[in-house]
């Protein structure tokens, strides 16, 4: 995609239909797509509806100040970006992209443990704040390897993702035959074929796998043929408290767990040393009509905020939705697809040009309600 295309891209939603118009229609909807019948992946964005911005006027906005501190990370603006797996399905350039075009922002890149670039590659081409995000799998040996090889690579934070220990029931990806690798077969060979592009850097490309497990299990590489068939065969059901703290023992640093939808759980977390509890239902990916991100933000920050960061992830498409967030009390927010939908468009540039229009949508809905500073968002900037 040129230049001149990307900067036609206003939004996040016109980013959104520049990637359904480059990928082929298995990949689009894997990213787009949700579980069961996709309640919560919709309704994560739809519930920033019900909150009204309250304006003050007469502010001095001369000096916006959106620079904030997560995860013992100091940056520019509130909003991190969320570890997405298998990146380079969706552009060649994967997360050496997105990690570069963080770090161009200063903002916090998350690496997936399902990613196809290497956790020691991605530290080789970015000097921005970098978190790694871990599934615990089956095999205790491979987890505290990953987390050993962050700790080499000097990654600043660790995540814990609880909330996929079984594989959601992503009908989307059984109606369009998308599997991993991506195989074309007689009912999806039309859509492969209606992008020449797409197809011509896949196969022109070095071969993609999951590069951080690829040493240790066969079916972590290349030769996996199912998603679902690969998470519920090496995911760990038996993932409990005792297992969360002994991997924030083990890791000694920034520690956020990913998954939480009660305050309950948010409190747990506090219990065992984390530093940050992320709420989220992964994109409405996993156990469907779970509340809204957005909807749990005040409740978790009153019970826990003053014991850890509180992290929103789900359903970000606009710069108010952030501001939102920071006035229920989240400490800052998450966006995956969004960033997704760039990349598959235009590769980093595409993944800058999203950062980029979310940023000014943030500072100029600061300005346009007269709060000059992340500080000054509280509760009275919202009318329910």
């Amino acid at each position: 995609m040129s230049l001149s295309r990307i900067n036609r891209c206003f939004n996040l939603e016109d980013f959104n239909r520049q990637a359904r118009a480059r990928l082929p229609a298995p990949l689009y909807h894997y990213i787009d797509g949700g579980s069961d019948d996709e309640i919560s992946r919709y309704h994560n964005t739809a519930a920033f509806n019900q909150y009204q911005i309250v304006p003050r006027v007469l502010a001095d906005v001369t000096d916006i100040q959106m620079k904030t501190r997560v995860l013992g990370c100091d940056l520019d603006w509130p909003v991190l970006l969320a570890p997405t797996g298998m990146t380079r399905f969706f552009h060649y350039q994967g997360e050496r992209a997105v990690a570069r075009a963080a770090e161009r922002f200063n903002t916090l890149y998350s690496l997936s443990t399902l990613s196809t670039t290497s956790i020691e590659d991605v530290a080789a081409s970015t000097r921005g704040p970098k978190m790694f995000q871990l599934y615990v799998l089956r095999d205790a040996g491979i987890n505290d390897e990953l987390i050993d090889r962050c700790q080499e690579a000097n990654y600043d934070a660790l995540c814990l993702t609880v909330d996929t220990v079984v594989h959601g029931n992503r009908e989307r990806d059984l109606r369009t035959g998308m599997t991993i690798p991506p195989k074309p077969t007689l009912k999806s060979l039309a859509q492969f074929a209606a992008r020449p592009g797409w197809c011509y850097r896949y196969f022109t490309s070095p071969p993609l796998e999951m590069a951080n497990l690829s040493h240790r299990i066969a079916e972590g590489s290349s030769q996996v043929s199912s998603l679902a068939q690969y998470i519920n065969g090496q995911f760990d059901r038996a993932l409990n408290w005792q297992a969360a703290e002994k991997i924030a023992q083990r890791w000694q640093g920034a520690f956020a767990i990913k998954g939480i939808l009660s305050v309950e759980d948010a409190r747990r977390a506090a219990d065992i040393g984390a530093t940050a509890v992320i709420i989220s239902n992964h994109g409405g990916r996993q156990l469907d009509t779970t509340p809204a991100p957005i909807e749990l933000v005040a409740e978790i920050a009153d019970a826990v905020g003053d014991r850890v960061e509180v992290i929103l992830d789900g359903g970000v498409r606009r710069g108010t939705h952030v501001l939102k967030a920071l006035a229920m009390g989240a400490t800052a927010c998450m966006i995956g697809r969004p960033y997704l939908y760039g990349l598959a468009a235009g590769g980093q540039a595409g993944v800058e040009r999203v950062l980029e229009l979310l940023r000014a949508e943030i500072e100029r809905g600061m300005i346009l309600s007269g709060r000059p500073t992340i500080g000054s968002l509280d509760r009275g900037f919202l009318r329910y």
